[in-house]
């Protein structure tokens, strides 16, 4: 039985991971926490996979705290530049395969058509910067590796911007909110499923493991604005939200300005289907109020 290491346990995409595969008996499934790899000690990665085999590694693990990272670029770059390319060397050296997430702030500047894999990237900052060499490392190190950049990536676990939404909607009876950011929300749920079904297409021979660069989110395209509105329709929120522009709520690190990426070759390559990010909203919702 394939022996897959999931990198990253205790944040969204970790923890969805987690609750998808508890169940799953087409492969065994292990699981790391800060506790069990420190990923800022490059001696506590060799040591843990010292004596360990794994026939592919997810890495889920990532510095995302985006306006710290321009205060704290040292440990940004630690975990979403060096760390990975460790990563990569030991699933070299383990001959696994190596599947690790990216981020749609690898792309900068102004863009107006939705983002290919092959969209020059120019991030704007640091942690646009650090998970773009994370990139690098990993396919110098092992150039047979799965790049999944995603987008806006919300769930029921961590802190993300559906669950400060409806935290802050509760309290408040307006709020503000950017409306020229545009992009679109990524459930969680359906990233990680969409990475399980690529893994059981592989295993079960379905699939050749097809390595490179694919984008995956939610289809649809909104705003920040646009999605709180939905946020709060959908759970009978009566907070009022009010359009604004980003220079209204000047941050230390910029956001892309439209991040809507392309899903072609994801789904070309390997069959995905994608929900709309308004359905995986009411999924998600359903199972947070339920």
């Amino acid at each position: 039985m394939n022996k897959i290491l999931i990198i990253g346990r205790e944040g969204q995409l970790g923890s969805t991971f987690h609750e998808q595969t508890r169940e799953l008996s087409w492969a065994d499934f292990s699981y790391t926490t800060v506790d069990t790899l420190n990923l800022m000690d490059s001696s506590a990665i060799c040591s843990f996979f010292k004596d360990k085999k794994f026939d592919y590694l997810i890495n889920c693990a990532a510095y995302t705290a985006v306006d710290r990272a321009e205060t704290e670029p040292a440990v940004a770059w630690r975990l979403n530049a060096e760390a990975p390319k460790e990563l990569a060397e030991e699933a070299t050296r383990m001959n696994a395969r190596f599947i690790h997430i990216s981020t749609d702030y690898v792309f900068g500047g102004e863009h107006s058509r939705p983002l290919k894999p092959e969209t020059p990237q120019t991030p704007d900052s640091v942690y646009g910067k650090s998970k773009l060499q994370g990139e690098l490392e990993v396919m110098q190190q092992q150039p047979e590796s799965i790049i999944i950049r995603t987008s806006w990536l919300y769930s029921r676990y961590g802190k993300n911007f559906l669950k400060t939404m409806l935290q802050l909607g509760k309290k408040r009876d307006s709020l503000n909110v950017v409306f020229d950011q545009v992009g679109t929300p990524t459930l969680a749920d359906d990233l990680a499923e969409a990475i399980l079904t690529i893994l059981k297409k592989i295993i079960s021979g379905e699939k050749e493991f097809t390595p490179g660069v694919f984008h995956f989110s939610n289809e649809g395209v909104c705003s920040w604005f646009d999605f709180s509105k939905a946020i709060f329709y959908e759970s009978g929120i009566s907070c009022k939200v009010v359009p604004v522009e980003s220079d209204q709520f000047p941050t230390p690190a910029s956001r892309p300005a439209y991040s809507v990426m392309d899903k072609t070759k994801i789904r070309n390559t390997y069959g995905i289907e994608i929900e709309h990010w308004q359905d995986s909203l009411r999924k998600c919702l359903k199972k947070t109020n339920g």
